[in-house]
């Protein structure tokens, strides 16, 4: 089993109401599950979002949490809701319904890794999927409510940034189409899940540093958005997806020579964001 659900990296003074998390992240791969599995060991790994929380490490010392999964998104996927069960993976599951992501292996216990590729030769018990979610997906959750109350508390609002990496053919269609390929992705779920000052805040923080950015397309945000992003509660959530070839080695999963370089970037990126809460809003506003 995963060693741990989650980390957080607190600052030494919190000075903004921004939570920055990365749920995709986590590489903690236990033999039992390596050993269930019909993929090899990099296989496995290409659904993860390698090394994202080290590119947002600098979070808390900007004055902002910084949440990081320990399970990785083979075994559990934390960007799904609890109940996203697959019929196809896990015994005496029945269908309700057509849910995408559930059909195509992308329930909260992954059926398949990037490319359609399955993890497993059989099912899954349910008892497994049960113990997976009690164990990483709820303590996860109850922790990442948690920041965010004690943002509102402290500074009248919170503001999610939601920490992910897109592989670079992602944004094919996109180049295809004549369009500037981005180099990051918001979304908010087309305005649902945050506020239009704050999704203005973090696209220009984005900008100012030189990066192409596109909107809500193809990635408008999934469960996490949608779960958290509550902006008439002044609780704003933003997915951010940065193009994986920036940093890393698709193939290898290992950083490329920009890996630095880009950071350094970032830095400067996640010093704006986390300014923007960093005064209090009125109480009337909430």
């Amino acid at each position: 089993m995963p060693k741990v659900a989650y980390e957080v990296v607190h600052p030494e003074r919190r000075t903004s109401c921004v939570v920055f998390a990365s749920p995709h992240s986590g590489r903690d791969y236990p033999w039992s599950f390596l050993r269930k599995t019909v993929l090899d060991e990099m296989t496995v790994r290409s659904s993860e979002d390698a090394f994202v929380d080290q590119l947002f490490a600098s979070a808390p010392r900007l004055g902002a949490p910084l949440l990081k999964a320990g399970a990785p998104r083979a075994y559990i996927d934390l960007n799904r809701s609890a109940d996203e069960l697959d019929p196809g993976l896990i015994e005496g599951v029945r269908r309700q319904g057509h849910n995408p992501r559930i059909a195509s292996g992308l329930g909260v216990i992954p059926r398949v890794v990037a490319n359609g590729r399955a993890i497993y030769r059989g099912k899954l018990t349910r008892a497994e999927a049960d113990r997976r979610i009690d164990l990483y997906w709820r303590p996860y959750h109850h922790m990442l409510q948690k920041l965010l109350d004690g943002a509102h508390q402290h500074h009248g609002q919170a503001i999610l940034i939601d920490c992910h990496s897109m592989p670079h053919e992602a944004m094919d269609g996109i180049a295809r189409g004549g369009m500037a390929r981005p180099d990051v992705v918001l979304g908010d779920r087309f305005g649902a899940a945050a506020g239009g000052d704050v999704m203005d805040h973090v696209e220009a923080a984005f900008a100012a540093a030189g990066f192409t950015v596109a909107r809500n397309a193809p990635f408008a945000g999934a469960y996490i958005t949608q779960a958290y992003g509550r902006p008439s509660r002044n609780q704003h959530a933003i997915q951010v997806e940065i193009d994986r070839s920036l940093y890393m080695d698709e193939r290898l999963i290992k950083p490329n020579g920009s890996f630095e370089s880009l950071r350094t970037r970032l830095q400067s990126v996640i010093a704006e964001i986390a300014e923007i809460g960093q005064m209090r809003v009125p109480l009337a506003a909430e």
